[in-house]
């Protein structure tokens, strides 16, 4: 099973860097060029533990919809989203949050599955981890985009 490790240094706090990565809302501005939308479960807003969001994306020319679910929650150090459906075999997103020099280290862990046995394998290796990764370093740089800036506000404060 593939598995992408992203660290992220961010100059704000743990609490805003935590907030920020679980928000409905500033996943769609990340995700904009895939024209992600929440369509079902948790649509705005902080998604939280049990809470499940479907969302409708755009990815290889063909939308698709994709349901994940937060498994595991410990407000502000880590959360786990987990596909409950949709075009993986499965997907596990974990989210740490660590302090560091007065700011926040974020770790991603994202392990997943592609579909179709070996003709996924194959897809995998040609061109599906690096549009997966691609896809973690583009949210990555809007969470911290929005964290060092005053842009935080827009989003947590409502």
């Amino acid at each position: 099973m593939p598995r992408i490790e992203l660290r992220t240094e961010i100059k704000a706090s743990k609490d805003i860097v935590f907030d920020l990565s679980r928000s409905i809302d500033l996943h769609k501005i990340s995700t904009k060029h895939t024209h992600e939308t929440a369509i079902a479960g948790k649509t705005s807003g902080l998604i939280g533990m049990g809470e499940s969001v479907t969302w409708r994306a755009k990815h290889f020319g063909v939308y698709q919809l994709l349901t994940s679910k937060i498994t595991e929650f410990e407000r502000p150090n880590v959360f786990v989203d987990e596909m409950v459906k949709g075009a993986f075999k499965c997907f596990r997103h974990e989210h740490h949050f660590t302090d560091l020099n007065g700011g926040t280290l974020m770790i991603d862990y994202f392990y997943y599955e592609a579909p179709l046995g070996i003709l996924g394998r194959l897809a995998d290796k040609l061109f599906l981890l690096s549009y997966m990764t691609r896809l973690l370093i583009d949210r990555n740089r809007v969470v911290k985009e929005f964290a060092e800036t005053d842009n935080w506000e827009k989003i947590l404060v409502q």
